[in-house]
């Protein structure tokens, strides 16, 4: 079962507005936090002691729930304990701050998201594609992506790389 801890009751205390519920994965529970109140309730997490970002996870709910869920992992060495954070946005706005000033792991997690989902991290140095080349058309784990339609990747005449539908097309 999951615990109530410590650390859990005093974000909800703090962020009584921020948080808006917690949630019970097999064994953890995961506080519910509102998008506009993600970095307030990431950087106290993090003076609390969770001071590794071990992963950043997305979910496409736009055909149940019309929203994406974004799922923060923490976890902290000196408590030996997880901590789960997750916020949603809308289909139509996918946005969710950056929390690269608090971790420096989410540069390269905050990539990945918006590379496979289309996650937009605001604030984020340098979002770009980081597993796809940047002409890449969509985002592979999202539910509407057209998994039907076959992209090439090839090197165009300077090096750089060239996307098309046509495995002819390309250097």
């Amino acid at each position: 079962m999951a615990e109530l801890n410590e650390d859990i009751v005093a974000l909800k205390e703090r962020f009584e507005e921020g948080i808006t519920g917690e949630q019970l994965l097999v064994d953890k529970l995961a506080l519910l936090v509102a998008r506009a109140a993600l970095p307030q309730v990431a950087r106290a997490a993090h003076e609390l002691g969770y001071d590794y970002l071990a992963c950043i996870t997305a979910v496409d709910y736009r055909a149940g729930r019309g929203e994406f869920e974004v799922i923060y992992n923490l976890w902290s060495y000196g408590k030996y304990r997880h901590l789960v954070l997750k916020t949603s946005c809308p289909g139509d706005d996918p946005t969710v701050p950056s929390l690269t000033g608090i971790w420096r792991s989410a540069d390269w997690l905050e990539r990945e998201a918006y590379d496979l989902m289309g996650i937009e991290f605001a604030g984020h140095p340098d979002l770009r594609r980081i597993l796809l080349p940047e002409p890449w058309q969509g985002h592979p784990l999202r539910k509407d992506y057209d998994m039907e339609r076959e992209q090439f990747v090839s090197k165009g005449p300077e090096g750089e790389d060239v996307v098309s539908f046509n495995p002819e097309d390309g250097w």
